[in-house]
């Protein structure tokens, strides 16, 4: 238990940990997909192989685009891609960084689908029963009347009668599960070496410093999403709140404080807490709104927190039983 705590925590710590836990479910899910999926081959010579290709090429295209979907990755890159240049400039190298973190994970599931469906053999002895050749094989069933090219498409239908009690069937099944496992697990070697040789080399040719800066800066992104969003949830919260008062009873007024004779220090606690006014940050009505919201899309501020920034103030006006003005801090 404690150990599912831990990895529950890793994968809740940053949205690249989220990334890669989505990720690896999509890769379960496709073999999930693959073991409960009912494979039968049509057995006729015009539609085995397309049949069997489409089998393998269109699932995995539907599991790339998925995790191209849930990828937050592709949601950061196209942002910073497409979004005007304002004040703050463009990093390529940081959208290059995006995009191959993204397409890295969204060919997961893709990959594990195709080596599965090449570990079985199933598909590939249906796409391609009809090219062996039958003469190194003994046991043809020729008393039937079909050509070759039939019988041979019929290979993957062991339910056929034409095969009932013959080695034939088996012997070419066996040769070409031998030839797509081959297949399938020369593929994972390639890529595993791909991968091998590329943390190795990597560091040969690239600038570690460009490199943690471009990580940095993705991070960087990623975060002010988040927060970005997060702002603006708890900011129209409040706005919400304060429009739904104002209907039933107008709170927002200046505070006035009325005086019988000489003015004296009082604490005035406004009813809204500070929390919520530093939320708002003064911007309070739809076309501040969307002023700032404008302004954020097309002229991102510049990357410079030394800057501070000043919030405006509740007006306390003090008066004297007379009603004169004696101070106000506008």
């Amino acid at each position: 238990m404690e150990r599912l705590k831990l990895v529950l925590q890793y994968f809740q710590s940053n949205s690249e940990s989220i990334s890669n836990g989505i990720c690896i479910i999509l890769a379960l899910v496709s073999v999930k997909l693959y073991t409960s999926f009912d494979f039968n081959c049509p057995c006729l010579p015009q539609y085995n192989k397309l049949y069997s290709l489409g089998v393998m090429i269109v699932p995995p295209i539907i599991l790339f685009f998925l995790g191209v979907l849930v990828n937050r990755h592709t949601g950061v890159m196209m942002d910073e891609w497409m979004r005007p240049m304002g004040n703050r400039s463009k990093n390529p190298s940081v959208v290059k960084y995006l995009f191959s973190a993204m397409l890295q994970r969204a060919l997961l599931a893709p990959m594990v689908w195709i080596l599965v469906t090449l570990l079985d053999g199933k598909i590939f002895i249906c796409a391609f029963s009809v090219s062996v050749d039958p003469t190194i094989f003994s046991g043809l069933p020729n008393n039937t009347g079909l050509e070759v090219t039939r019988i041979m498409a019929k290979i993957p239908c062991k339910e056929d009668a034409i095969f009932r009690n013959s080695s034939f069937r088996k012997a070419v099944s066996r040769y070409v599960r031998c030839y797509s496992q081959a297949v399938g697990w020369s593929i994972l070697l390639f890529l595993i070496v791909l991968g091998a040789m590329g943390r190795l080399i990597k560091p040969c040719f690239d600038d570690q410093a460009t490199f943690l800066q471009t990580r940095y800066w993705s991070n960087y992104l990623d975060v002010e999403q988040k927060l970005f969003d997060e702002t603006c949830v708890l900011h129209a919260r409040d706005f919400a709140r304060k429009c739904v008062v104002q209907f039933f009873e107008d709170m927002r007024e200046d505070t006035i404080l009325h005086l019988p004779f000489q003015p004296t220090i009082i604490s005035v606690k406004d009813e809204w807490d500070d929390e919520d006014e530093d939320r708002l940050h003064g911007i309070t009505k739809h076309d501040q709104v969307d002023q700032l919201l404008n302004k954020w899309y097309y002229n991102k501020p510049e990357l410079d927190v030394t800057r501070i920034a000043h919030r405006p103030k509740t007006c306390v006006t003090w008066e004297d039983w007379q009603g004169r003005a004696l101070y106000s801090d506008v």
